[in-house]
């Protein structure tokens, strides 16, 4: 188990987002996070970057967030870059795990540097301009160039596709596909949870329900489930109404008094 979070509850403010919630990362798994908006998604992904606490309960078994062991996290933030006046090498080359620029480490580094930069449709004579000539989503992209260059344990994106071109989404799937370590995504761009994950996590009213299986198995089984808890709904009105009827027509017949009083139990069971 690489994470898990058992009986966890987390507030904004005044506010419970999600409370009493299991959640767990087993491996190098590719988790889409999905439920309507305002649920909580961003919340969670900012929870797992350590930017978030969960709440303290006394009366709680819980332990808070486990890990198996020291990880390392990276969350693909709105506001990018804090100085924009740097060039993108300058701002890149803040990540590079080695400063001697001959060194092996150093030139394979690079090699990756060069591919991801490419690979986002930039040309490397780019490298040398200054972050403010970007527009937002260019300096998104080198955002998350950045993210990538640093490996993560664990990668957290948040709308991963916004301001991106179609070939540059196309590249980041097979990026993401074959990526060593944990991805955990939110995105409206169900095409690409498609593609990419392996996993859903569903967050509804409160709690996560994880599903083996992309965007779209989670749909469906979502759907298969709304169904059957309507039917069962439905049977459970049809039931409460004989019931009342039957207190409603019996309950002041001496006869059946006792099956009146049977019923009524039976009614505040329901």
């Amino acid at each position: 188990m690489l994470l898990q979070i058992q009986d966890g509850t987390l507030s904004i403010g005044a506010q419970t987002v999600l409370a009493h919630f299991d959640f767990e990362i087993r491996g190098n798994e590719k988790i889409a996070i999905v439920g309507r908006n305002g649920c909580g998604k961003t919340t969670l992904l900012r929870l797992l970057a350590g930017e978030l606490s969960l709440d303290r309960d006394d009366h709680s078994k819980a332990q808070g967030i486990l890990t198996s062991r020291s990880l390392t996290t990276g969350l693909l933030c709105q506001q990018a870059f804090s100085d924009t006046t740097i060039t993108v090498e300058e701002e890149l080359l803040k990540s590079c795990p080695c400063p001697d620029k001959w060194n092996r480490e150093r030139f394979t580094w690079e090699q990756e540097y060069d591919r991801l930069f490419t690979g986002f449709g930039f040309s490397k004579e780019d490298k040398r301009k200054r972050l403010s000539q970007f527009s937002g989503g260019e300096q998104t992209k080198i955002a998350l160039i950045r993210l990538l260059l640093a490996h993560p344990d664990i990668l957290l994106l948040d709308e991963p596709t916004n301001h991106l071109d179609l070939p540059a989404i196309e590249w980041l799937e097979e990026f993401l596909i074959n990526f060593d370590n944990t991805v955990i995504v939110v995105s409206h761009d169900r095409y690409f949870l498609n593609k990419v994950c392996t996993q859903t996590a569903d967050i509804d009213y409160g709690k996560i329900q994880l599903y083996a299986g992309n965007y779209d198995f989670w749909y469906e089984s979502s759907q298969l489930m709304i169904k059957q808890m309507k039917e069962a709904n439905k049977k459970k009105e049809e039931k409460i109404k004989e019931l009342q009827e039957f207190i409603s027509r019996f309950s002041a017949n001496a006869s059946k008094s006792k099956q009146a009083t049977s019923r009524k139990r039976a009614l505040e069971k329901i």
